[in-house]
């Protein structure tokens, strides 16, 4: 199975820390944060590895050229940024109409990479996606969802003040290829996987629950707790 990982954001809210680094690079006791998505990807014999990158994307291929996964992993460079499904679309060819990992690279994340792709491979008939979760200490900052008893989404709450509930998407999905056809559908280069794709597909969408860790880096404050927590 191949992989996206997207990694072209900003970063804007860990200013300064990402005034010169790319918010994928930014380190957690030593490592990059890329570097956890690697190491777990090829240990569980995920690749090759497409990285789409934009801001400081130098400094991304420099540590990529020097890493031990240089081999695997290719990376494409958006000077306009697409969107999270526009990049997906982006780079069809890539996949060769087979299975993907599609990852939102700037969360920390460790879990059973093995049992998330057997969890989607038994998945109920007619769900095409099989999306991560996780418990969200902060319900009302993350995209909270719903699911039937047997574990497909039915509903989704985006950063709403009171959701129902904590369990969050963790924004790391196992995609069949027929989501191209969906995709291709749309006039606009710029496509948001979660707000233009996820709605289309309640009902078609299986879970595997993370229940080791999944923290979003995106604020000074959840950087800060990640630090914490991987130095336990």
């Amino acid at each position: 199975m191949k992989a996206l990982l997207l990694a072209a954001g900003l970063g804007t809210r860990l200013r300064p820390l990402t005034d010169n680094l790319p918010k994928c690079l930014v380190p957690i006791q030593g490592k990059p944060l890329l570097a956890y998505w690697l190491e777990m990807l090829t240990q569980a014999q995920v690749s090759p590895l497409l990285l789409n990158l934009h801001y400081k994307a130098e400094a991304v291929r420099d540590f990529i050229s020097h890493s031990p996964y240089a081999k695997v992993v290719t990376c494409v460079y958006e000077e306009t940024l697409l969107g999270t499904a526009g990049t997906l679309r982006e780079n069809q060819a890539f996949f060769e109409n087979a299975p993907l990992m599609l990852i939102h690279a700037d969360n920390l994340s460790k879990f059973a990479m093995r049992a998330f792709i057997d969890r989607h491979h038994n998945r109920p008939a007619g769900c095409e996606i099989t999306m991560m979760t996780f418990i969200c200490p902060t319900p009302q900052s993350c995209g909270i969802v719903e699911l039937d008893g047997r574990g497909v989404v039915q509903s989704f709450h985006e950063k709403v003040a009171n959701p129902p509930g904590n369990l969050a998407n963790g924004a790391v999905y196992i995609i069949d290829p027929t989501i191209f056809d969906f995709l291709n559908r749309f006039d606009q280069a710029v496509i948001d996987f979660s707000t233009q794709v996820l709605p289309y597909y309640l009902g078609k969408i299986y879970t595997f629950h993370n229940d080791e860790y999944h923290r979003d880096i995106g604020t000074w404050e959840s950087y800060q707790a990640a630090l914490e927590d991987f130095a336990k």
